[in-house]
């Protein structure tokens, strides 16, 4: 097959003359500028998509992925509920739990908690909180001497000073009316077991006991907080959440994980957005290299452009050449990076060669999630700005008056 002589010329332009040894110095700097460029462009968003998928997994193994509350703020008669979630084909599974703020003391330290109700056979089946259990099992969960048993996170019991077996106060500001009024209500607990999920805010404000226990504590009798739901796709959420909330109606109301955290996942889309920005200006800047290696060529080369015009090259073909190889340029430079962003990342997540401090990050190293949604992207954008990085010289390449540089010959 016979290539149009525009790319045959553009080709042969990328190797220059020995005499001109540092304008083929500057096409490799070009090509290693957008090498560079997209390499750490790729390594950085693959970084944070790392970390966006880390933070989304612990988010979602203490979280259901849909939750059912009342705007009465509590649900009577919740199997009536659940029978009603029969036949929905996106929900694997259900689980009721009750929820309420209290504090806890143990000695002289006191911290406010959420504590969250549950049954640990349900539970396991719908979130993964109980799978982070590092200390003690579920079993001890069961009322010993009268006293029943309690989950703290591992911050909390760091903090607390609490270890497993100790007995602990879980006070209530909502008890009973006595004869001075509305009197706190205070029950003892045992620490049955500690959990590590790995985020501070749940590692330190959260605690599970057995929902009978949490029933009688917060005077429920029956009732329940809510009812957590596990989808088969966790990505449905939302149009799970509006089917589910058209067909149970008011007083019931349905949220779904995207919608309990989309101020945070919000911020990281943000935050990596602001990083992408940031470092395109890498390729930006190496495709100003692409600029001052074209306008030299073009000024080595104004003999040769002059005889290809006075040859019938119309600046169409004079503008198509040099526009060629500056996108040659841009092309070598992305398929380096590419590669070399890919190797990389490949590095860092199977040989996780980064450590980070565990008891600060809740990570043992740098979290590495390659999308070939990102790959696509940073290349069309490295090679689109090579593109236009080419288009000023081309020009001046195209307009050249070739009576100039033969006047002489």
């Amino acid at each position: 097959m016979n290539l149009p002589y525009q790319v045959f010329i553009a080709l042969r332009y990328l190797k220059t003359k020995k005499k001109h040894r540092g304008i083929s110095v500057n096409t490799l700097i070009s090509i290693g500028g957008v090498a560079v460029g997209v390499m750490a462009l790729l390594v950085v968003l693959s970084v944070m998509s790392g970390f966006h998928e880390d933070l989304q997994k612990k988010i979602l193994g203490v979280n259901a992925h849909v939750v059912i509350l009342d705007y009465k703020g509590t649900i009577p008669k919740y199997k009536n509920v659940v029978e009603r979630l029969k036949g929905e084909k996106d929900v694997i599974s259900s689980a009721p739990f009750v929820m309420g703020q209290v504090m806890i003391s143990y000695g002289k330290k006191a911290h406010g908690v959420f504590l969250r109700g549950i049954r640990p056979e349900m539970e396991i089946k719908t979130t993964e909180i109980l799978k982070y259990i590092k200390e003690g099992n579920l079993e001890d969960l069961a009322p010993k001497d009268g006293i029943p048993g309690i989950i703290l996170g591992k911050e909390l019991a760091s903090s607390m000073g609490v270890f497993k077996g100790d007995i602990i106060n879980v006070l209530s500001p909502v008890g009973e009316i006595g004869p001075l009024g509305m009197l706190p209500k205070v029950k003892k607990f045992r620490v049955a077991a500690i959990f590590e999920v790995g985020m501070f805010e749940y590692d330190l404000n959260l605690v599970l006991t057995d929902i009978g226990t949490a029933q009688e504590f917060f005077g429920m009798k029956e009732d329940i907080t809510g009812i957590e739901l596990r989808l088969s796709d966790i990505y449905k959420a939302p149009v799970v959440r509006e089917r589910l909330q058209e067909k149970l109606g008011f007083p019931l109301y349905v949220k779904d994980w995207m919608q309990m955290n989309r101020n945070l996942f919000s911020a990281l889309k943000l935050e990596k957005f602001a990083m992408f920005i940031i470092l395109i200006l890498i390729i930006l800047v190496a495709s100003f290299n692409i600029v001052s290696t074209l306008i030299m060529n073009v000024i080595e080369k104004k003999r040769e452009i002059a005889i290809l015009k006075a040859m019938g090259a119309t600046n169409k073909g004079i503008m198509t050449i040099f526009m060629l190889q500056g996108l040659f340029i841009g092309l070598l430079g992305t398929i380096i990076g590419v590669a070399g962003g890919y190797l990389l990342t490949y590095v860092l997540n199977t040989y996780q060669i980064i450590k980070l401090p565990a008891d600060v990050y809740y990570l043992s190293h740098l979290p590495v999630k390659t999308k070939g949604f990102d790959f696509m992207v940073v290349s069309l954008s490295a090679i689109i700005i090579s593109f236009l990085a080419t288009i000023y010289p081309a020009w001046q390449a195209a307009k050249l008056n070739p009576v100039e540089p033969l006047r002489y010959e």
